[in-house]
């Protein structure tokens, strides 16, 4: 088999992240396994594009990352884009008790994450230790986890000001795979709004719908 690189490092890297041909006929073992991995990411290469592929216990994305590649490739397609909640939908109750602690501490901004154990299947908030709160400010730490645990969403408020992401937020967000949510006009009648996000890959991709159960398909 020949070597994609001779430097031992690189060819470390290239095989973490492998890219895979899609055939033009028949399946591709190579790509089957990998969107059947419990964690791990490449790229499909199709007539049609390129596409990522990435899994984490609790979340199967597959997402086109090219437009249609204008040279002639005998290849097959990458198929349809999809994001699935392996983990599935988080209970109602985890945004009730989120929304509480963001109301209790207005007028500063606070925050909080959603976690998921792989084994056992539950969901849990975890409230993070706050390094600075103010109520145009925060700082505040990732939780450390056990094994088993998976931060699905990183959420935090901005208090009664509008619910956006911030350049801050893009530099804490850029190289993570987790939902961003960001909650805004906690204290007024038509609030709140949310803003929101899947992190992945490097990119900052749309929620097709809110990830709580019992909420409406996000904006």
């Amino acid at each position: 088999m020949t070597m994609l690189a001779d430097d031992p490092t690189a060819a470390a890297v290239l095989a973490a992240v492998p890219c895979h041909p899609v055939p033009p006929h028949g399946g591709s073992p190579a790509l089957d396994a990998l969107r059947s991995a419990r964690s791990g990411h490449g790229l499909a290469v199709g007539a049609d594009g390129v596409m990522l592929i990435l899994r984490r216990p609790w979340l199967a994305l597959d997402v086109p990352i090219t437009q249609p590649i204008a040279a002639y490739l005998p290849y097959g397609s990458i198929g349809a884009p999809k994001a699935d909640l392996r983990c599935g939908l988080i209970p109602h109750g985890h945004l009730d008790e989120i929304l509480n602690h963001f109301r209790a501490a207005l007028p500063n901004e606070a925050a909080a994450f959603v976690l998921w154990n792989e084994a056992s299947g539950a969901f849990a908030v975890s409230l993070p230790d706050i390094d600075e709160a103010t109520p145009s400010r925060l700082v505040y730490r990732t939780p450390a986890l056990p094994p088993d645990w998976h931060i699905v969403c990183d959420i935090h408020s901005h208090g009664r000001g509008s619910a956006f992401f911030s350049a801050t937020d893009d530099a804490d967000d850029a190289y993570a795979t987790k939902i961003s949510l960001v909650f805004g006009r906690l204290a007024q009648p038509d609030g709140p709004v949310m803003a929101s996000r899947l992190c992945a890959g490097g990119m900052f991709l749309p929620l097709p719908r809110s990830p709580f159960t019992g909420e409406p398909h996000a904006a």
